[in-house]
């Protein structure tokens, strides 16, 4: 259930180039905090996955909500590991 979390949320995900650079910047609506620059947009998506795994590891952790994704709701998961 996690990876296919992770894996609809990068399906959210914009990305851009940055013009004075070329860089790409890659960030998921309403996963504020989560975003990734690099040089190179495959670089930009791994960093961005990484990004969001460690934002929903700490937000787990720390029992705090998180959005849904379709239908899926990690909330649950974390609320229930502090219940």
């Amino acid at each position: 259930m996690l990876a296919q979390y992770l894996d609809s949320a990068l399906e959210l995900a914009h990305y851009e180039i940055i013009e004075d650079d070329g860089s790409y910047w890659g960030e998921i609506p309403g996963f504020q905090g989560v975003w990734a620059k690099h040089k190179t947009l495959p670089a930009c998506q791994r960093e961005l996955r990484e990004a969001l795994s460690d934002w929903v590891a700490l937000r787990l952790r720390l029992g705090l909500d998180m959005p849904k994704v379709g239908r899926l709701d990690l909330s649950r998961i974390g609320a229930a590991a502090h219940a």
